[in-house]
């Protein structure tokens, strides 16, 4: 699966796309549950909106942006598509070189333990 950055930049202010906001938000939605999309809003100082999907590959990915309902409803002026491949971040889990960590390995017990496993009170 490889990610992808979409920003779609509208042809029409936020009011313009109201008509068609409850069926893209149905749309959305069903992409989330599906895990295809991983985030989406709207840019704060623009008139567009950030996509973040996740796609078998680009073919996918242009099925599903054709099935868009601001695509379909000609809301969208320009749709830019970037293959995205994160790398750090508080999102992605840690690799561990070596194994899991002690804290990982760890019992669930309730209870402290030292470094070297000992239990603590």
């Amino acid at each position: 699966m490889t990610k992808y950055v979409v920003e779609f930049q509208y042809n029409v202010d936020r009011e313009g796309r109201q008509s068609r906001h409850p069926e893209h938000a149905s749309n959305l939605n069903r992409l989330a549950e599906d895990g295809v999309l991983l985030l989406a809003g709207p840019l704060t100082d623009d008139n567009a909106g950030l996509l973040l999907y996740e796609a078998e590959d680009r073919d996918h990915l242009q099925r599903l942006l054709d099935d868009e309902p601001y695509v379909r409803g000609g809301l969208v002026a320009r749709i830019r598509v970037r293959e995205w491949a994160p790398g750090k971040g508080s999102w992605i889990a840690p690799k561990h070189e070596h194994g899991p960590s002690q804290r990982e390995t760890a019992p669930r017990t309730g209870h402290s333990r030292s470094p070297e496993g000992n239990e603590l009170s």
